[in-house]
């Protein structure tokens, strides 16, 4: 049976963003679009681990692929169903690091506007994982000149895992297009279907 994605975004994204928009558009061309699942998650860290939950329920056993705040998310639920994850510059304990940033907030994508508070923190601090418990279930996509997340955190929390670490680039990943026939790889995505295409053709 070909394997299920499950793309969880970062805050204040969207399925409309850019390495989402790619992915689908990789899947369709795959012929696999049913097979990939990036919902708009809910700016609240509870009712967004619900949404993943159920979606998780439907699909089975899905490979998770999350960035930044969604990486964050994907490690809790790769620790809680245990599912293989594939993480882009993920948030590393998030809650210890927007204490500053308490207050309104925009989507960047659907200009929804939506209030930070203490109980975000909450929120966030109960999904922390200490310690994983197979660091081979995971990869992780690093680049170094990051703007927003400071990648040794990742690199250090992440360090028995598979780390990718690419001098560079920025907190959105620069050449993810390229890079899709790795994260198909560790998707276990059947090499046949996408060997042959050029997916640098989708920028």
């Amino acid at each position: 049976m070909t394997p299920s994605i499950l793309y969880l975004h970062g805050l204040n994204s969207s399925p409309a963003s850019l390495k989402a928009s790619l992915l689908l558009r990789a899947m369709q061309q795959l012929g696999l679009a049913a097979q990939l699942r990036v919902p708009a998650l809910h700016h609240h860290p509870r009712q967004a681990v619900a949404q993943l939950d159920a979606l998780i329920s439907e699909l089975g056993r899905p490979v998770l692929v999350g960035s930044s705040l969604g990486g964050y998310y994907a490690t809790y639920l790769a620790e809680r169903h245990g599912l293989p994850a594939l993480l882009i510059n993920p948030a590393v304990r998030p809650h210890l690091r927007f204490e500053g940033y308490l207050g309104p907030q925009k989507n960047y994508y659907n200009d929804e506007t939506w209030e930070l508070t203490a109980d975000h923190l909450a929120a966030l601090a109960e999904l922390d994982v200490a310690t994983l418990q197979d660091p081979a279930r995971y990869q992780v996509w690093l680049q170094t000149a990051d703007e927003t997340l400071d990648y040794r955190d990742a690199q250090a929390y992440y360090l028995a895992s598979a780390l990718r670490i690419q001098s560079g680039g920025d907190h959105g990943f620069q050449g993810f297009a390229e890079r899709l026939p790795m994260l198909f790889a560790f998707a276990g995505i059947p090499r046949h279907l996408w060997q042959d295409i050029d997916f640098s053709a989708l920028n």
